[in-house]
């Protein structure tokens, strides 16, 4: 990976795969929102190295991991869509249901 744009579009691929908001991710990996943003749309044209291992290591990559050839699937496996607000409800174990009574039929 050589260019700008090319990092731009592995960084919003490995973030969504990540289920995170840039303005999580940014807060993650130490950066303001507002300079992320600008890193993941591409506006800023040089990136210093420590912002680089700043957001590999948000990722929990290293930097030849997050620089490399391989595809951001490999990398980071997709999280399953968060709940709008919170927690999901728990649910009952099986211990749980065989320790509540049966209801009785009036």
């Amino acid at each position: 990976m050589t260019d700008i744009p090319q990092l731009a579009q592995r960084l919003r691929e490995l973030r969504r795969r990540s289920g995170l908001t840039q303005e999580r991710f940014a807060e993650k990996a130490g950066l303001s929102y507002k300079f992320y943003q600008q890193i993941e749309t591409g506006r800023k044209k040089q990136i210093w190295l420590e912002t680089v291992e700043r957001i590999a290591a948000g990722f929990g990559l290293e930097v030849w991991e997050l620089l490399g050839p391989q595809p951001a699937e490999t990398l980071i496996a997709a999280e399953p869509p968060q709940a709008p607000f919170g927690r999901p409800k728990p649910t009952k174990t099986s211990a749980e249901s065989e320790k509540t009574p049966p209801s009785r039929a009036d």
